[in-house]
């Protein structure tokens, strides 16, 4: 078995057996009377707030789909609505696999379906992250100011912060050996990387330029507070988390995001991290895990099927489109 195969089916293996002992490690802590309690609150829980949840999903995807047409036309490309949508669906199925593998995955449908450029279209795809990452920090941010004591109180408890720090510094003088690689090197090898870093640059720098700036911010907006509205009503199915304030499902949601952010998809992080910091507003433990596994389950199972519903049409409609 080459390398190359083996580094691929260590992406994908790894980061499931980290999830796997994620959800070993919370249910380890738990005894049969709470793994019981546990099973209550997943029987009682109110799933209709669980399909409004869902909804609410949907339209975030939705308007994702329909925004990033704004960069694309940016760049003399055009994709269809249907096409966006079905792309950004297969790209968080895969992301349950292998992280970040998505965002590849996006590019390379509107590639195939709409002759849009690689380099091009996954340029955009990288200018939409970093504008998420930009209100993700600004939740965070939100959260600090009406949470700080108890997300001190949290981060100084639970997150190894020295461990960061030096992962940090390591990371960053890894960066610069690489700026410095790509500035001063001649080889074809990296000057080819750097030509098609050209367009990819293009794509990312589109967003800044955009004639319809206004539009793309509103759909941002509404992505984002669907994303919040997607947690809040996820909260009320539960009679224990339901009594939670504005600032606690904010809090909340940054520390599910990040969690979904660094794993595939949240997979035994989400419901672990969250749980954690909702012992710190007096939830039981029992009740912040069950609602961490009914709304991250409820939230994969509408990736899966989207997913896989658009794995199977996406070719089928554009085989219709070929015959006419």
């Amino acid at each position: 078995m080459s390398k190359l195969k083996i580094g691929k089916i260590a992406n994908i293996v790894l980061p499931l057996f980290l999830g796997a002992f994620l959800v070993y490690y919370a249910y380890n802590k738990f005894s049969p009377d709470q793994i019981e309690e546990m099973k209550g609150y997943f029987k009682n829980a109110n799933y209709n707030y669980i399909i409004l949840s869902s909804v609410f999903s949907i339209i975030s995807l939705a308007s994702r789909a329909y925004r990033w047409n704004f960069a694309l036309e940016y760049l003399g490309y055009k994709s269809k609505f249907t096409t966006n949508f079905m792309a950004i669906s297969i790209g968080y199925l895969l992301n349950l696999t292998l992280p970040r593998s998505g965002e590849f995955s996006r590019a390379l449908i509107l590639q195939k379906y709409e002759k849009v450029p690689f380099d091009k279209g996954f340029g955009t795809i990288i200018s939409e992250r970093v504008i998420d990452l930009i209100c993700l920090l600004l939740c965070v941010f939100l959260a600090l100011v009406f949470q700080y004591e108890i997300l001190k109180q949290f981060l100084l408890e639970k997150i190894p912060v020295e461990k960061l720090v030096i992962l940090g510094l390591i990371g960053l003088f890894f960066l610069l050996g690489l700026i410095a690689l790509f500035r001063y090197s001649t080889w074809k090898f990296i000057l080819l990387i750097k030509a098609k870093i050209a367009g990819l640059i293009e794509g990312v720098t589109s967003i800044y330029k955009l004639p319809k700036r206004g539009a793309f911010l509103f759909h941002t907006l509404v992505i984002w507070i669907t994303y919040i509205l997607t947690f809040y009503f996820g909260v009320l199915a539960l009679a224990e988390t339901s009594h939670m304030t504005a600032g606690m499902v904010l809090s909340s949601f940054v520390a599910g995001s990040f969690a979904v952010t660094f794993t595939n998809g949240g997979f035994g992080a989400f419901p672990l991290i969250v749980s954690e910091l909702l012992v710190f507003y007096h939830i039981p433990q029992t009740a912040g895990t069950a609602f961490g596994w009914i709304l991250w389950t409820s939230q994969t199972a509408l990736v899966v099927v989207l997913g896989a519903l658009s794995f199977l049409f996406l070719p089928l409609i554009y085989k219709k489109v070929t015959r006419v």
